[in-house]
C-alpha cells in the first residue's frame, strides 16, 4: 500500500542570499521525498533571521558565503534566543578545516549544494536527534522533580515518626504512666492500713488501675500494629478498628471487601489500618455523621483499594489541605503516609455532601 504525505508538512528556514538556490532545494526535497510536503521561508539577513525565530520550524538550512551574514552570525544569535532548532550548512564546497569548525560551533550538519538529493535524510537525522534531546531534557527534569520529591517525603517521613512518638509519648504518660502511679499509690496505702478491710478496698482499687494500664497498653499496642493483622488478616482488623471508634460514638458503619486476600501481608496492609483509623477519627470528631462504609478491593500484584465513605458535614477540601498545621496534621500524614509506600490517596468531599476517601497502595 503506498505512503500518503504527513498532513503536517515540515516546515524549514531557509537563511540564503539567493532566491534560485531555494528553488533548488526546494526542487530536491520535492524529488528526493516523494512522500513528504515542505515548506520554506527564506530569510537573509540578520534582523529577519532573528524575527523569524519566533515561528516554528523544524531545521535551519544555512548557506555558508553570504555578503551579509553567516552560519556564525546565525548560531550566535540562536543561542542568544536559546532556540534549539538545528541548523544544517548548506553550501557550494568548503574546505574541511572550515566544515570541522563550522560543526564545533554548534551546526547539526553540513551538505554540498551539488548533493541535495541527501537533504532530507539529514533534516530526517536532525530533526529525531533534536526529539531524542528533547525526550532526554524531559526525562532529567522528571527525575530532578522525583528527587526533590523524594528529598520533601524523606523529610514529611521523619517529621511523621517524631509526631508518632510523641503521641504515643503522651499516651504513656497521661495514661498508662498515671494508671500505674495510682496502683503503686493504692499498694502502699494498703501496706499501711490500719485494718484487713481498708487494705482490701486499696488492693481492689490498685488491681482496678492495673486492668485498666493493661487495656491502655492494648490499645496503644493496636493502634501501632494491630495482632489481629498477622492472625485473622486485613478485613477482620479492619472491622475491629471501625467498630472501636464507631460504635461508641453512635454510628452506624458497613464493612465490605471484593478480591481475595492474600496469605501474606506486608507494610500496605498496615498502612490501610492505619488510613482507616485515622480517616474514623476525623469522622467522629469533625464530620457529624450518621452512617460509615469501608471498602476494601484485593487488587492484582498484590495492590489494596480502599474507600472510606461518610455522609457527615463535609468540609472544603483547598482550604483544610493548604498550609500543614495542627488542624489538618492527620490529614497530612495520611497522604504521606500513602505516598511512602508508592500509593496514591484521593480526597473528594464539599460541605455539607459528606467526604470520600479513595486509596490505591
Amino acid at each position: 500500500m503506498p505512503n500518503t504525505a504527513p498532513t503536517d508538512p515540515i516546515r524549514l528556514l531557509c537563511v540564503e542570499d539567493n532566491p534560485d538556490d531555494v528553488e533548488l532545494i526546494a526542487l530536491a526535497l520535492e524529488r528526493s521525498d516523494l512522500h513528504r510536503r515542505y515548506v520554506l521561508e527564506r530569510v537573509d539577513d540578520a534582523n529577519a533571521f532573528a524575527a523569524a525565530l519566533t515561528q516554528q520550524h523544524e531545521a535551519i538550512l544555512c548557506d555558508y558565503n553570504m555578503p551579509r551574514f553567516s552560519p556564525y552570525a546565525a548560531l550566535q544569535i540562536m543561542a542568544t534566543r536559546r532556540c534549539a532548532t538545528p541548523l544544517v550548512v548548506v553550501t557550494r564546497a568548503i574546505g574541511e578545516e572550515a566544515a570541522v569548525q563550522v560543526l564545533r560551533c554548534g551546526a547539526r550538519d553540513y551538505v554540498t549544494k551539488d548533493r541535495l538529493g541527501t537533504l532530507p535524510q539529514v533534516i530526517e537525522r536532525v530533526r529525531e536527534e533534536r526529539r531524542r534531546a528533547a525526550e532526554r531534557e524531559r526525562l532529567a527534569q522528571e527525575l530532578e522533580a522525583a528527587y526533590r520529591r523524594l528529598k520533601t517525603l524523606s523529610a514529611r517521613a521523619i517529621a511523621a515518626q517524631e509526631r508518632e512518638r510523641l503521641l504515643i509519648s503522651r499516651e504513656l504518660h497521661d495514661q498508662v504512666g498515671q494508671s500505674l502511679t495510682g496502683m503503686v499509690i493504692h499498694l502502699h496505702a494498703a501496706q499501711r492500713a490500719p485494718d484487713a478491710a481498708s487494705a482490701q478496698r486499696h488492693t481492689s482499687t490498685a488491681i482496678e488501675l492495673a486492668q485498666g494500664a493493661v487495656q491502655q497498653v492494648k490499645t496503644l499496642s493496636f493502634s501501632l500494629r494491630p495482632a489481629q493483622l498477622d492472625l485473622l488478616g486485613l478485613v477482620p482488623t479492619v472491622h475491629s478498628a471501625v467498630q472501636r471508634l464507631a460504635e461508641p460514638a453512635g454510628l452506624e458503619f458497613r464493612v465490605t471487601s471484593r478480591g481475595t486476600e492474600p496469605r501474606e501481608l506486608g507494610e500496605t496492609a498496615s498502612v490501610v489500618v492505619r488510613l482507616v483509623q485515622e480517616a474514623m477519627t476525623n469522622i467522629v470528631r469533625h464530620a457529624r455523621a450518621s452512617l460509615v462504609e469501608v471498602r476494601l478491593r484485593f487488587l492484582p500484584d498484590g495492590c489494596i483499594g480502599l474507600l472510606v465513605l461518610d455522609d457527615g458535614a463535609g468540609f472544603d477540601k483547598a482550604a483544610v489541605l493548604g498550609e500543614p498545621g495542627e488542624h489538618n496534621v492527620g490529614l497530612h500524614g495520611m497522604l504521606e503516609r500513602t505516598e511512602l509506600v508508592g500509593g496514591r490517596l484521593h480526597i473528594r468531599t464539599r460541605p455539607g455532601a459528606g467526604t470520600a476517601i479513595r486509596a490505591i497502595l
